[in-house]
């Protein structure tokens, strides 16, 4: 997909880069306990693998890459919503709120506690070691997601170059402003904001904000 570039200098590039080594690799370990917890409850709670198998995102450069996240949903709900006739019209109201469904059927009693709380979202820690996000940037978009949100909203498009042009976050500015309750339009602006805006103060405040998202669960679907 195509992006454009919205450049920082490199000393912003390898402080944040090293921030993420630090923070990621300091947080695996002290969510190590929580995450083994996590993958009892959901192996006890349904069938299939801890790990949710989701389709790839789209990260910098506009490059698709796997996420990693624990299994919050019951097996196979990506395909399923896709591919099931039986499930068109909860397709169809998915992609009309921005790829954000309340009271998703799909999702299973303890993936519903993981959600709130973004304990599913934790093994993204792993994603930023590798490279394949940052501790903090953009939301990580589904490719027909944006394809199609961008036919919706059509003046995004430019909204959505500057986004690919860095790695994508595991919080953000829209994830600690209100996260599902904020539509697509709103939320890719409030992401491309913050791709012009950077910096490691920036990252920091934001860092600052998400335990508190994350306990209160606010916005969470």
């Amino acid at each position: 997909m195509p992006y454009k570039e919205v450049t920082k200098s490199a000393t912003y590039e390898i402080v944040k880069r090293s921030l993420d080594i630090l923070f990621s690799s300091f947080l695996l370990l002290f969510f190590s306990p929580i995450l083994l917890l996590s993958a009892l409850a959901i192996k006890l709670d349904s069938r299939g693998p801890v790990f949710a198998d989701t389709p790839e995102r789209i990260g910098k450069s506009g490059k698709p890459f796997k996420m990693y996240k624990l299994r919050s949903m019951i097996q196979n709900a990506h395909e399923l919503l896709r591919e099931d006739p039986e499930l068109a019209a909860l397709y169809e109201r998915y992609k009309k709120g921005s790829y954000k469904l309340r009271d998703d059927p799909r999702i299973t009693t303890v993936g519903r506690f993981l959600r709130k709380h973004s304990i599913d979202e934790v093994p993204q820690l792993a994603n930023i070691l590798r490279g394949d996000m940052s501790l903090v940037g953009p939301r990580a978009y589904y490719p027909d997601e944006l394809r199609d949100q961008q036919k919706k909203y059509p003046e995004t498009k430019d909204a959505v170059k500057i986004v690919l042009s860095v790695k994508p976050g595991l919080t953000g500015y829209w994830q600690v402003s209100g996260r599902s309750e904020i539509n697509f339009d709103k939320r890719i602006q409030m992401d491309a904001e913050y791709v012009r805006h950077r910096s490691i103060l920036y990252d920091l405040g934001i860092v600052l904000k998400t335990p508190w998202a994350m306990i209160s669960g606010k916005g969470a679907l």
